[in-house]
């Protein structure tokens, strides 16, 4: 089973917070990435109530299912890779190929044979800088209409790495904001067009 924990940092940026960061962090290096997110939950949306995520991602011609639910680090990620088709079925009947990750949401939600519905697919173009402690990643995402901005600063030590992204921030006068992670502001973009 391909399982890793992830400590993260991440903080909403304006459009000229982003612009200014993919100019001073990349100096034309790097070309961000399109990788798209397909969102699945149970029919009783039993992930989003035990704080866990369920995507496919596509990125590069390779799909990866991936879990991720809470973990005392960071998140615990359980990674499964699939074939386009078997993308697509999902997405068009709720079917998740059997495997590890299946496995870990049977684990998860004591329901021997989930059933799932797809939510919708959020599109995103990544910038990724290796930096001194860490890896920094600028996201704009695409999702049910919206576009957003993100910086993310990915981490293997909690403590030092919270202490380099909020270096990070100040250096470039950036306020520290609370932000959500991505499927919950799906979530949250899913229910605003619902009108609840």
């Amino acid at each position: 089973m391909h399982q890793e924990i992830e400590i993260e940092f991440k903080n909403l940026l304006t459009e000229q917070e982003y612009n200014l960061l993919f100019e001073q962090l990349n100096n034309g290096k790097e070309v961000a990435k399109k990788q798209v997110n397909y969102y699945f939950d149970t029919v009783e949306m039993l992930l989003k109530e035990n704080k866990s995520a369920l995507r496919i991602r596509k990125k590069g011609g390779e799909y990866v299912i991936t879990l991720k639910e809470p973990h005392p680090e960071g998140l615990l990620e359980t990674h499964q890779k699939c074939t386009e088709t078997e993308a697509i079925n999902a997405m068009e009947t709720g079917n998740i190929p059997e495997g590890q990750v299946t496995e870990q949401i049977r684990k998860l939600t004591s329901i021997s044979e989930p059933q799932f519905n797809y939510l919708g697919e959020l599109s995103t173009e990544r910038l990724e800088i290796q930096g001194q402690d860490g890896l920094i990643v600028l996201d704009k995402s695409d999702y049910l209409g919206k576009t957003d901005y993100e910086l993310e600063f990915e981490t293997t030590a909690r403590t030092a790495g919270e202490a380099a992204f909020k270096r990070l921030l100040k250096k470039f006068d950036i306020p520290q904001r609370k932000t959500r992670n991505k499927i919950e502001r799906f979530y949250e973009r899913s229910l605003q067009l619902r009108g609840n």
